[in-house]
């Protein structure tokens, strides 16, 4: 059985910093992205960031772009999220997905396969 399991997120301040991992288990995801979405109250998922397959390239929403990086460890099967000069609108539940391939349109949903069952994160003012 497939599982993706998300940790690390919490209750922080505005400009504060944490690390989300999310560890599969099941199958080995070495050649396949894996990305990071988010979703807030009232709003629909949207893409965070991704890396490929690989590890050779990584793309970011424009919102998150030099204060996020994703990262991935194919020995541990873990995908991780530094999320660093939080803000507010950064509070939402994020969840960690797995991809059907190594790259593909990575900021659709439709292109990944697993998915985790989120990590809420609350940034306070």
């Amino acid at each position: 059985q497939v599982q993706l399991v998300e940790s690390g997120g919490g209750l922080v301040q505005t400009g504060d910093s944490l690390r989300l991992s999310c560890a599969a288990s099941g199958r080995t995801f070495s050649t396949v992205a894996l990305g990071w979405f988010r979703q807030a109250p009232g709003k629909g998922r949207e893409f965070v960031a991704a890396i490929t397959g690989g590890g050779g390239n990584t793309d970011y929403t424009d919102s998150v772009k030099g204060r996020f990086a994703i990262s991935r460890d194919d020995i541990k099967n873990t995908v991780y999220l530094q999320m660093n000069s939080l803000k507010q609108e950064d509070t939402a539940v994020y969840y960690c997905a797995a991809g059907r391939r190594s790259g593909g349109f990575l900021r659709r949903l439709t292109e990944y396969e697993y998915w985790g069952q989120g990590t809420q994160v609350t940034v306070s003012s």
